[in-house]
Order: C-alpha cells, then structure tokens, then sequence
C-alpha cells in the first residue's frame, strides 16, 4: 500500500515537472495563463476556472475557461471581461490574496455566514451555472511575491457529477502553481518589454499608444485560433502560434522611431512624398528582426515587413525578406499579393485598419461599428484576405469585448 502511494505520488510530481518545463517555453502572459488553468483543471477534473492578477491593491481578472458555457477553442468574449476584486477578506480570491493560502470550498451556496467571505452569485445568476465545489490557490512568485489568484470551480467524478476536489488536487496544484507564477511573471514582463518598445513609437506617433498595440495584438490572436480552428490545427500548435503572433502584432508599427517627427505629428494632410517617406516604417521595423533566434522573431518581421502589402497586390513595400538590407533599397519592387502575404500580417492588415477606423484621433471622430464593417467588406478580396475578413465578422463580439477592454479613455 505504501509503495502504490509512494509510486501516485512520484507520477503526480513527475506530471507537475513535465508541464511546467511547457509552460516555461510560452512567452506571453494570456498564452501562460491558459496554460496553467487548463492542465489545473485537467489535474483535478474541475469544469471551470478563473485567473485574477494582482495590480496595486486589487485583483484584475485576467482569464478563464469554462467547459459548460464556453467552447474551448472558440473565441470567446467572455476572456476580455473587464473588472476587478478588492484584496479584502470579503470574497474568496481577495481572502486567499491577503492570507495566501489555499482554500478549498465543498459547497458555495452552503458557507457558514459567520465566515469573513462569501460567494459573489450574480455570475451564477447572469448565467445559469451553479457553482458548488471551489479550491482557490495563491500565485506565489519568487521572493514570495503574490502574482494572483487562481480559482477552479466544480470538480466532477468520472460520471460527471459535481464533488469536492480532492487531498490529491488540493496536495499538488498547490505546488505547480508555486512554480508556474514565475512563468506568469515572466510572461508579465514580456508584454511589458514590448509595451516600453511602442512608446518609444508613440513618442513620434501619437496614434501608437499601448492601448492601440494591446487591441491589435488581441484581435489577431483570436482571428487566428478561429482560422486554425476551421482547418482542424491541434490546440498545442493553435496556443504555440497565439502565443507568438499576440506579441508580433504588438510590434508591427515598431519602425516608426525611424521616422521623422515633422511627418509623424504633422496635424495637415501629408504630401505624396511625406507618404513615400511613412512606407519606411516597414522596412525599418523588419531590420529591427534581422537576427532571428525564434519563431517570434521570424513572425515579428513578417507582420512589420508585410502588415501594409494588399490581397490584390498594390501594397507596400513589395520588397523580400532577403532585400531589406541592400544598399540600393527602393521601395515598390515585385508587387506581393494573396497567400504570398504571409498569413500573420494579412491578419495584422485587417486588424490594424479596424482599430484605426475605430479609435478616435485628432483629426477624425471613430468610424461606427457598421461604417468599419463596410469598409472591411468592401475591402475583402481587394486590400484583404476575403476569409479574414469573414472571420472577423464572425467574432465581432469578441472584437467588440477586446475594443472596450483596452479603450483609449483614461486609466485604462
């Protein structure tokens, strides 16, 4: 009996290694934090979860799954929720930030009220699910800093009924997430490097904020799982490819520092030669890539080089890979068009355009929902791949969940 326990116990810790060497190769941190509450939830049997991370004094949500009311590889609107818990003693996430410890829940509905914290219900309410069984764990990084909270709700046995989770779950999930909230951090500090990246760009170019570089990089992701999703790509490699092609997006306008302060915040119309000189923002951000050490790098390029070529073919810059730095550079050589355009910078295209059609600037008021979505059909085929702009018209929703999570308004 000892030795089959001794032998669980070394496959569960041999399982918590092998995941965390997978979570230790994803760069960005929405790519980590599904990760991390997918292979809990598998660990445990739970049905859903949710990830909130520590800002200043609160707790911010920031993802969750949900196999009962979501699809799991669908794009999902319900991931750019937009909200935040105090870290108080009053719900079970801020009672497990401020204690960080772990807290396992056999029953919500039945919690004695003489606890300091309670179940928030109007989830359940809004969406007809019940929640019953909760274990919420602290996200513990290095040098004992608190990262978040994870939270999985709803165990279920083999037969699928709801029970509490188990010594097994509430013994190991506990030290997994110990050692992926470096993973987080990591991840954190990723989209951090690349945001300080683009505000060095919107220094010369006011339309370049963080916010802008933020949606972009959402809308892409999702357009790309819904597009490996219709040819039936293996989730690995959909995670593995979101991963990189979020944070390449943040980056396709990142050659702008090279260009020149009179063009970029000129407040009139630009002259044909002013235009001619911005088309080198694509040049220039592409050499920023020239040492390629990772698929990230190789994709980075790609969007900067490419984000601005057209399906039809009368983009810019028209230019290979392998000219961008010959010394008799001009731009506009062999038009590019359809799938020659590498797939992450024809979506890029469409999400790009969208953001700017949709997002106030000082010479313009934001374009309505409909007025984008004409102009994005009516683009379809021409300026863009026609199923990318299909499949942006199907997750509209989740367009519009991302848009309002990273708006332009202040303190957000």
């Amino acid at each position: 009996m000892a030795d089959r326990r001794l032998e669980a116990r070394d496959d569960a810790v041999l399982a918590i290694l092998k995941v965390t060497d997978e979570v230790n190769q994803l760069k960005d941190v929405d790519t980590i934090l599904d990760k991390i509450l997918y292979e809990s939830r598998q660990f445990s049997g739970a049905d859903a979860g949710s990830i909130y991370l520590v800002e200043d004094d609160r707790l911010i949500f920031s993802y969750v799954q949900n196999d009962t009311l979501f699809k799991t590889e669908a794009a999902n609107a319900a991931l750019y929720q937009n909200f935040a818990i105090p870290i108080s003693e009053q719900s079970i996430v801020g009672h497990v930030a401020k204690t960080r410890q772990s807290l396992a829940v056999d029953d919500a509905y039945e919690l004695d009220p003489t606890l300091p914290y309670s179940l928030n219900k109007s989830f359940d309410e809004k969406s007809g699910f019940r929640t019953t069984s909760m274990l919420a764990i602290p996200l513990i990084a290095q040098e004992s800093r608190l990262v978040g909270v994870m939270q999985l709700i709803n165990a279920k046995n083999e037969s699928g009924a709801v029970i509490p989770f188990s010594e097994k779950a509430r013994t190991y999930i506990p030290i997994f997430c110990n050692n992926a909230s470096v993973a987080i951090e990591r991840g954190i500090m990723n989209r951090e490097l690349i945001l300080r990246m683009m505000q060095m760009a919107e220094l010369r170019d006011p339309s370049e904020t963080g916010a802008h570089v933020q949606r972009v990089g959402a809308y892409c992701a999702e357009i790309y799982g819904t597009w490996a999703a219709r040819r039936g790509h293996g989730a690995k490699e959909i995670k593995r490819t979101r991963d990189n092609l979020r944070l390449a997006a943040m980056l396709h306008d990142v050659g702008k520092v090279g260009i020149s302060d009179t063009i970029l915040k000129k407040p009139a119309k630009l002259t044909e030669r002013e235009y001619d000189i911005i088309k080198w923002h694509t040049i220039y951000g592409a050499r920023l890539f020239g040492n390629q050490t990772s698929e990230l790098d190789r994709m980075s390029m790609d969007i900067a080089l490419c984000h601005h070529e057209q399906w039809a073919g009368s983009g810019y810059p028209s230019i290979p890979r392998d000219r961008i730095w010959a010394d008799d550079l001009e731009m506009g050589g062999a038009p590019m068009n359809g799938e020659a355009i590498p797939l992450s910078a024809r979506i890029c295209a469409v999400a790009d355009v969208y953001d700017a059609l949709a997002s106030p600037r000082s010479y313009k008021d934001p374009h309505t929902d409909d007025q984008c979505l004409e102009t994005l059909e009516q683009g379809a085929g021409t300026h863009f791949d026609p199923e990318v702009v299909d499949i942006f018209m199907e997750i509209f929703d989740v367009i519009k969940a991302i848009r309002n999570k990273w708006s332009d308004s202040p303190g957000k």
